[in-house]
Formats: C-alpha cells, structure tokens, sequence
C-alpha cells in the first residue's frame, strides 16, 4: 500500500489556477500608470465637468481640485497598502472582505459592480456623443450618437479581449495625446495673457460662496479623478504589483493633480476671470482652445475622442477584473470568472459589463422619453449616470479606508505604522463623507434627488443577497484573495 501523501488537497470549491488565472507579467509600471491616466480621461472629465465646478466653487475652481487631489491622495495611501500585503484583481473587494469577512466581500462586490457599470455607461454613451458633437461642428452631420457608440464600444471590446497588454498599450497612446494637446492649450492660453495674469484662483476668498460653495463643488472635483484606482485590478498581470501597484497610484495622482491645476488656470484665465461665463460654456476648454488657437482648436476636439476611447478601454479593462474575480470566487456566478483559452483575458466578464452598461443607456434613454422629454442628450446623461455610479464608488472607498487600520492590525501587525495605516485612512474617510453628503442632501433636482434612494436600495440587496449567499456557501470566506498576484 502506498504511503498517504503530504500534499495538502486543494478546496473543493476554490478557483482553479491553472484554468482562470489572468496572463501575469504582461504590464509593467509605466503601462499600468498610463492605464490608470487613460481610465481617469483628463479631457473627457475635464471637459464636461469643469463648467459646473466653475459654476459652484466659482473662479478660485482651481484651489477646490487641489483640494481634491489631496484627498484622493489619502484614498491612494489606503490601495497602495493594501496592494502592498495583498495584491489581487479583486481589488476593494478582496480588501474589504479579507478584513471584515464574505459578507462584506459580497455586499462590496454588488455594490462596486453596480457602481461601475453605471458609470462606465456614461463613458460609454459620451463616446459616441462627442464624436457626433465632433462630426456636427465641422461637418454638418447629423447621424445618431447612439450608432457610433454601438461601433466604438465594439472595436474596443475586441481590442480587450485580444490582450490587456496591446489594449492597454493604446489607451496609453491615446492618453498621451490628449494630455499633450491638454498641456498645449493651456500653457499658450496662459502666455497669451500673460499682461494679465492674477492669483485670484487660487486665494481662497475668491471662492464663490465661501466653505459652502468650496464644499458644493468639492465633489465635482473628486469626481474628475475616478479612475484613479484602475491599477490595482491590474495587479494580477502586473510584474512585481507589490511594488508598481503603489508607485502607479501616487504618481497617476499627482501629474492628473498638477494637469487639472494647470487646465482649470487656463481656462478661468481665457474667460478673463469670469466663473459665470466660464460656467454657462457647455465646453468651457473647447471655447478657450477656439479663442486661442482659432482653426487649430481641432486638436482640441481631438483630445476629447482619444480622451472618451481611452478612458472605454482602461476603465473596462480594469473594471472587469473586479467582476472577473468575484465570479472566479463564487462571489458571483461562476461563468464570470472564465477566461478566453488561449488570450487568458477574461471575455464572459467583459461583455456582461459592456453589455449592462449599453442596457443602462437604452433604459435609461426609454424613461427620459417616457418622462417627456424626448430622445436622450449624450452629455446630459453623462452627468446624469456619472453621479449616481459615484455615489456607490465612494461608499466603497469608504468602506476600504476604514477597513484598512483593521486589515493591518490582524494580519500584518508587525508592519503596522499609525500614520500609514490608521490616521491617514481615518482622515481619508472623514473627507468622503464630504462628498457623499452633497451628493445625497434633500433639495436637489429630478433625478438626481432620486439617487441616494436608489443607492440606499442598491445597498439593501447587495446585503440581502451577501447574507443568502453565505450561508449557502460556508466556504465562500476561504475563497475571498484566495488568488495573490505574484510580487516577484
């Protein structure tokens, strides 16, 4: 009789390495930095959001997203941690879960699901509406934006599932022309007026309201940033995520922070300091950009299609990895967590994401026709879908920035540091709520009033859901990160 062996059995009902992990070592840290600026889309955010910031915060607009960029700042210190001891493609959802356990691993898991989709659906419908915005101004057409939504999310579908290294390697291209174009048309904005030239943006009695209206637009600005934590989903096809993970978030952080500063100057600078005008702009850096750089404004508009496409390709790339991985845990049904045989890019969870947020946009465009008002505008909708999917991201970093003191404490205490892992993931949290109070105080506008009652419900099946599940699946808590990117 054979000796019994010493090899410990793998879980029965564990992932299977061998079948569903993701093509490690494909992205280095440049690729998955420049994933992260793409998924940010400094052009798109930019574009359609800073004529409101302007409108609520006022001409000193710039010193509200310096603000914001501290706080992201802190919320970077909490994933760059956590990736630091746990690297996995689960992201929020591992280190959440890992922390306070599988109910709150699946709770987050239909509540960042649910938060992205939505928000990548105003990606996606913007795509396509810039392009049409782009066709009509220059050319007269007046062919539907929805068509070429349907053609650029297919392309970019197609570029994902063929590899994240090619299609991430592109949405880094088209980064970089947007940011060159973006630095271009500030830095000759500023030198064209450079007679007159003030610190008005940056004093904070130049803000329109004061602390109000400083607090009124603060979520405008973190908003501009989302996108900030693309890499971490990454990590499982990052080479040494341990490392790179970390060093992508803060220096992604800081050349997005430094690049709205300057944009938001310049712009406020070509409206010749006047927040009202700047505000009642439907482009406002568009309007600049013809100010400034007369027929040569076209690269302008060209920023803002590689800055949509750029921005459709990272942030779905990396926001399937989230789905991916809760479904190759059983957080989530099962056939999410399947990768294509031989590209290892996990197709199932890349076409139900896209294919969610193309149904949010036709349900979407349905109740605005049957509410009477005709056929959907592309950037309303953008402004319309973007916020509601915030307001379930930020309760998610959130919830991350409180775990982490906990995660530390029980599994990594010999590395605990107070400021690292406690008082700045305390303070991360405290200025979340900022936003998420102004986002969710009574008063606002249909639908937007309608929102935080949405997200409420969303949170109350996500928790239903998270306490059927696992007590179904005893063995559901052993599988949450049981996959750990390779450090080396």
């Amino acid at each position: 009789m054979d000796p019994p062996s010493t090899a410990p059995a793998p879980p029965a009902t564990g992932p299977e390495p061998g079948d569903n992990r993701l093509r490690g070592g494909s992205l280095g840290l440049l690729d998955i930095a420049s994933s992260t600026m793409a998924n940010i889309g400094p052009a798109m955010s930019f574009y359609f959001g800073f004529g409101l910031l302007a409108t609520t915060a006022g001409v000193a607009s710039p010193l509200t997203i310096v603000c914001a960029g501290i706080t992201v700042a802190l919320l970077g210190n909490t994933l760059a941690q956590f990736s630091r001891a746990h690297p996995s493609a689960g992201g929020f959802i591992t280190f959440v879960g890992k922390t306070f356990g599988p109910t709150s691993a699946v709770t987050t898991a239909l509540l960042v699901t649910a938060g992205y989709i939505i928000a990548m659906a105003s990606v996606i419908a913007i795509s396509g509406g810039f392009l049409e915005m782009t066709l009509n101004y220059y050319f007269g057409w007046n062919v539907p934006w929805i068509l070429f939504t349907l053609v650029l999310t297919g392309l970019a579908v197609v570029l994902m599932v063929r590899g994240v290294g090619m299609s991430t390697r592109i949405a880094g291209y088209f980064f970089a022309v947007e940011m060159t174009v973006l630095v271009v048309v500030s830095v000759v904005t500023i030198a064209k007026h450079g007679a007159h030239l003030s610190l008005k943006p940056f004093t904070p009695s130049h803000v329109k309201g004061g602390m109000s209206g400083l607090a009124e637009g603060f979520p405008l600005a973190v908003y501009m940033f989302i996108g900030w934590e693309n890499s971490a989903a990454l990590a499982e096809e990052t080479e040494n995520p341990r490392r790179n993970v970390g060093r992508a978030v803060f220096s992604s952080i800081a050349i997005m922070s430094v690049g709205y500063v300057l944009f938001a100057y310049a712009t406020v600078t070509g409206f010749g300091y006047d927040a009202d005008k700047a505000g009642a702009s439907p482009v406002p850096f568009i309007d600049v950009a013809h100010g400034t750089l007369g027929a040569l404004a076209f690269f302008a508009y060209l920023a803002g299609l590689t800055s949509t496409l750029g921005a459709l390709i990272s942030g779905t790339n990396s926001q399937t990895r989230l789905l991916f991985n809760a479904g190759r845990e059983r957080l989530l049904p099962g056939i999410l967590g399947r990768v294509h045989p031989t590209r290892r890019t996990p197709l199932n969870a890349i076409v139900v994401f896209v294919s969610a947020g193309l149904l949010i946009i036709g349900v979407w465009g349905l109740l605005h026709i049957i509410g009477g008002k005709g056929t959907m505008d592309p950037v309303n909708f953008f402004a319309e879908s973007s916020t509601m999917g915030t307001i379930l991201i930020l309760l998610v970093y959130l919830a991350s920035n409180v775990a982490l003191p906990f995660y530390y404490h029980k599994y990594q205490r010999a590395e605990f540091n107070v400021v690292r892992h406690a008082v700045l993931p305390v303070i991360g949290a405290a200025a979340i709520i900022v936003p998420l109070y102004y986002l969710a105080k009574p008063g606002q506008s249909t639908p937007y009033n309608w929102f935080p009652y949405l997200a409420l419900g969303v949170l109350a099946v996500a928790l239903v859901y998270a306490v059927v599940l696992t007590r179904r699946d005893p063995g559901l808590g052993e599988r949450v990160g049981s996959i750990v990117a390779d450090a080396e």
